[in-house]
């Protein structure tokens, strides 16, 4: 039975089974309580102002918007509040976004479930489990990120998504009514812009930058 000083955690997970599984394993610890479970952006955030939960259990990906979106609402209602992303997006773009919203930790959801528990409580207790060096090269990452997205052209733009999507370069001429040798033209800029030379390379340049899912 969890005392009056329990930890009152709060989930937003979209996946059911998953959501219902973490809040039986945290309110089996003698020292947790689940006060609230949400799976979107919109249910969360009100459950949040109502509940005032200590720490939050939140995924990155989510319906209507991720958890960076959550968290930073949250923490405007309740600017002491933890959180705690468990998610199957490790990218740097997202481990970014999760430092910007206030994450005092970032969770791979393939880590076993002691971890997951070692985290609430520490962060419970003030714990940061995101490392300085990790948010430093993170938030350097951001800006370079940052610096390569207000270079491209939004010709260029429009030529990266449709090569992230699998599009052939002479289909991209017809859809966006240029000339084959002009999209050649933008893929070589956008190969210098950002050090790729690959479509895999592309493709995975594309979705760092946050041009496609």
């Amino acid at each position: 039975m969890q005392g009056p000083t329990a930890i009152r955690v709060m989930i937003v997970e979209d996946h059911l089974i998953v959501n219902e599984g973490l809040a039986a394993l945290l309110n089996d610890q003698p020292d947790m309580i689940v006060v609230g479970s949400a799976g979107s952006v919109a249910e969360s955030v009100p459950l949040a102002e109502l509940q005032a939960p200590d720490v939050v259990l939140l995924d990155f990906r989510l319906p209507d918007g991720n958890g960076a979106e959550v968290g930073t609402r949250m923490r405007d209602m309740h600017p002491d509040v933890k959180l705690v992303f468990l998610s199957r997006d490790d990218s740097d773009g997202a481990r970014i976004a999760a430092i910007e919203a206030g994450a005092s930790a970032f969770i791979h959801k393939s880590r076993a479930a002691a971890e997951v528990v070692d985290a609430i409580r520490a962060v419970a207790g003030g714990a940061m489990l995101i490392t300085p060096r990790t948010i430093a090269s993170l938030l350097d990452k951001r800006r370079t990120m940052t610096g390569q997205l207000h270079s491209l052209t939004a010709r260029e733009r429009d030529v990266l998504r449709l090569v992230a999507a699998g599009v052939a370069s002479r289909d991209i001429a017809s859809q966006l009514g240029i000339s084959y040798t002009t999209v050649r033209t933008h893929i070589r800029s956008l190969g210098r812009k950002l050090n790729v030379h690959s479509k895999i390379e592309a493709t995975a340049k594309a979705r760092e930058l946050g041009l496609v899912e």
